[in-house]
């Protein structure tokens, strides 16, 4: 049997790489005889940059930036020659990531993190590349991609430009791993200000915040204006398209050749919940896995999507490590043994 492992990252645990490798391993554990391929994904969000290094080579560029609270961090982006053309793909976790912000901090800077540092990183790849494309997710700020439009603002600026870096010439891309708009129950405050460490009532600021942002009301209803706290709708305001990550993903890393191979997708990321059904990793691959008429399954930390919403996403199955292993706690403390354990339960139940 044939099986494509094509995950995305496990939360802050495992890297996509790492967890391709783990569940590779616990498949290979319980069905030596079957041919396993590892494919780490991701849709935009950590993981971007890596993912699309590993499938189209380039170089890799380092600066350092402002990161979500005002400190230094290294970023980087990567520089491909695509048609006569030079190409970067940047990813804004690297500047304004939740990961970079200490849990105990979220609460109280979630409406001060910024995001600066990733127009920190357009400014500076602006200087050599045609198009750049900017991977959304994971961010740890809701602050509209003000921080950012001031960051462009200020390089302007400095190099005695006239009107702020100039992008007329460049292409600008959103790849975005979420639908939401900028604005309402399903916008970027309401929706993932509380994963970010915001209480109700810093929600709803965070909410009249945006709604007060002039340079993105033209913008606020487009799908994916909400990706990494309103960081899509400015870039949307910039002239940007907006484009699936985890469908840009698929398309430069060749996933569906290495569909075309398998007779079983294994895709998976740390929650398959409700949000992953709209524009994440999980729904690319389940969909390029049934054009092709294979089933596809998911193992995920942790699984809140009923079987009739998986399943018309095209997921035939879901397994959850934690409950695999007995709670969440579990199966954090050993990430990747989790995960080796719950792949070798679920080749057992589906290899042939």
């Amino acid at each position: 049997m044939r099986v494509l492992i094509a995950p995305d990252c496990f939360g802050g645990t495992l890297t996509a790489r790492e967890a391709a490798d783990a569940i590779a391993t616990g498949w290979r554990e319980a069905k030596p005889d079957d041919v396993v391929v590892e494919r780490p994904l991701a849709d935009g969000g950590p993981g971007f940059v890596d993912v699309l290094h590993a499938a189209l080579d380039g170089d890799i560029q380092y600066i350092t930036v402002t990161g979500p609270l005002g400190k230094p961090v290294e970023a980087r982006w990567l520089s491909v020659r695509a048609d006569g053309r030079r190409v970067a793909y940047i990813e804004s976790a690297e500047a304004c990531g939740l990961h970079l912000i200490p849990v105990e901090l979220r609460a109280e800077s979630c409406e001060m993190a910024t995001t600066r540092g990733v127009g920190e990183l357009i400014a500076a790849a602006a200087a050599d590349n045609d198009v750049i494309t900017v991977g959304l997710g994971g961010s740890g700020t809701t602050d509209g991609g003000a921080g950012m439009l001031a960051a462009l603002s200020d390089a302007v600026s400095q190099s005695g430009a006239k009107s702020g870096v100039d992008l007329t010439d460049i292409s600008l891309v959103a790849a975005s791993d979420v639908e939401n708009p900028l604005l309402g129950p399903h916008g970027a405050a309401r929706t993932f200000g509380p994963q970010k460490g915001a209480s109700p009532e810093a929600v709803e600021r965070l909410e009249a915040k945006l709604a007060a942002m002039d340079v993105l009301k033209p913008v606020s209803d487009i799908p994916g204006a909400g990706a990494a706290g309103g960081l899509g709708a400015a870039l949307l305001s910039l002239g940007a398209t907006v484009k699936s990550g985890a469908g840009l993903v698929r398309e430069l890393t060749g996933l569906d050749a290495a569909l075309a191979d398998a007779d079983i997708a294994v895709t998976g990321e740390g929650s398959f919940d409700w949000q992953s059904l709209r524009g994440k990793l999980i729904t690319a691959v389940a969909s390029g896995a049934a054009e092709r008429g294979i089933p596809c399954i998911a193992i995920a930390g942790q699984v809140s999507v009923g079987r009739r919403e998986m399943g018309a996403a095209g997921v035939q199955d879901a397994y959850s490590v934690s409950e695999h292993v007995g709670s969440v706690q579990k199966s954090i403390a050993d990430a990747r043994k989790s995960l080796v354990a719950t792949a070798e339960h679920v080749a057992k139940q589906w290899s042939r």
